[in-house]
């Protein structure tokens, strides 16, 4: 169905071209890391931009189930672009705050009230989600589709893959185009879709600004913090910060520290940020090696998104151990303080983001001597630290916003001009 009329003026036609996208975004929930993308996305001349959500759970103070902990986000949500709550279907309303359990009504509506040139949609695993994708496809409205999904980061069995690729053969029909959100995700669509498919490249990525203005302002009060958290001057220091899920593997960096902290001089400390399943079995750990742990170990809980860049800028070293990790934003936020990262080879950001030896190491999963030989290698040598931050800021400042909008822009481009051009 064509929602222009073939009759339009060639001055209306013009016209058309040369006004902003209107474009519709639909995705589960507020959340953090995408508020600021949003926000830019609103603010570029490019963009009509209306965002509608399946829940607003995220605005209330609520249990983590990865955290394990009460969160509240002390970043505005909201504010600088257009958004809607989307209403549920009172007798299909369940007690669960989970987004994917809620079901939604009114998308047909809105979609036809917005004459929309395009929906982009996060995430196909949902009621919610597909309901958007047919709406929009009785409707004319081609849809883009984006997720952080790999072909590795989770185990599958071949019964399921096999049904997967069954439920992506018809998925194809309703996708006109998929945002990559990095190397990995864009070999899962190739994987899926077929390497013709056409696809676009909109980096997985924070607020850069945000979080190396933050770091900046952190330095002058880094011996402040060093004193807060009785750590001595000097003592290089090792961070990890996030959830204490079994599938972080942090207890992996405890057991990678305890082997190398010795081999360096001076010794580094170990910080770790978060909370989760995993906190009790760590801290038993850490008691168990003594004063070799007691001393030189810390656990500082959760901390929020405003608090993170402070640690950022206290670390010489960041690790993210991880398995099974479709991206892992936490390793772009530190890359934003100037700081060396260690990831492992299923954190779905090491691709596009970390290069061995020049702005940290990428290490195989649960490979503890891997691991404290990396650490090693960073810490044995100040400058080499040094060295590698600086690559790594360099490397984040091209990975952003300005990316997602280029990134955008160049798929609806190519939706107006009537799919001439090549896909990348």
């Amino acid at each position: 169905m064509d929602r222009h009329s073939a009759n339009e003026s060639v001055p209306e036609q013009a016209a058309e071209k040369l006004r902003p996208y209107r474009l519709a975004y639909f995705v589960s929930h507020p959340i953090q890391y995408q508020a600021p993308m949003l926000r830019c996305l609103a603010q570029s001349p490019d963009f009509d931009l209306s965002v509608f959500y399946f829940s607003d759970f995220s605005l209330r103070t609520y249990k983590d189930s990865g955290f394990g902990v009460d969160v509240a986000w002390d970043i505005p949500l909201l504010d600088g672009y257009k958004s809607e709550f989307l209403p549920e279907i009172p007798f299909l309303r369940r007690k669960s705050e989970v987004p994917r359990q809620q079901l939604c009504y009114g998308i047909y509506s809105r979609l036809r009230a917005g004459r929309f040139d395009a929906v982009w949609i996060h995430g196909y695993h949902t009621a919610n989600a597909l309901h958007v994708m047919i709406a929009a496809r009785l409707l004319g409205i081609p849809v883009l589709l984006r997720t952080d999904s790999w072909l590795a980061d989770r185990p599958r069995t071949g019964m399921r893959r096999l049904l997967k690729q069954a439920f992506f053969t018809a998925l194809k029909q309703l996708v006109r185009a998929t945002l990559s959100s990095g190397t990995l995700n864009d070999e899962y669509w190739q994987h899926y879709f077929g390497k013709d498919f056409p696809r676009f490249l909109l980096p997985y990525s924070v607020d850069n600004d945000f979080f190396e203005q933050r770091a900046a302002a952190a330095a002058p009060q880094q011996a402040a913090l060093r004193k807060e958290l009785g750590l001595e001057p000097e003592r290089p220091v090792i961070l990890f910060a996030s959830k204490l899920q079994k599938r972080k593997h942090c207890m992996a960096l405890v057991e990678a520290f305890l082997q190398m902290r010795e081999d360096v001089q001076p010794q580094p400390y170990l910080l770790i940020i978060g909370d989760g399943e995993e906190r009790a079995a760590i801290e038993a750990r850490i008691a168990e090696a003594g004063d070799a742990g007691r001393k030189n170990i810390f656990m500082l809980g959760f901390r929020n998104q405003s608090e993170l860049p402070r640690y950022f800028d206290l670390c010489r070293v960041f690790v993210l151990p991880a398995r099974h990790e479709p991206w892992g934003l936490i390793v772009n936020e530190v890359m934003n303080a100037g700081r060396a990262v260690i990831v492992t080879d299923e954190v779905g950001a090491a691709p596009d983001l970390v290069e061995n030896s020049v702005n940290g190491f990428v290490v195989p999963v649960r490979d503890v001597k891997a691991l404290a030989k990396a650490l090693r290698d960073v810490l044995s040598n100040p400058e080499t630290a040094v060295k590698m931050g600086a690559k790594s800021l360099e490397r984040i400042r091209h990975w952003g916003f300005a990316e997602n909008v280029t990134g955008m822009k160049a798929a609806l481009d190519w939706l107006r001009s009537g799919h001439r051009s090549v896909t990348p």
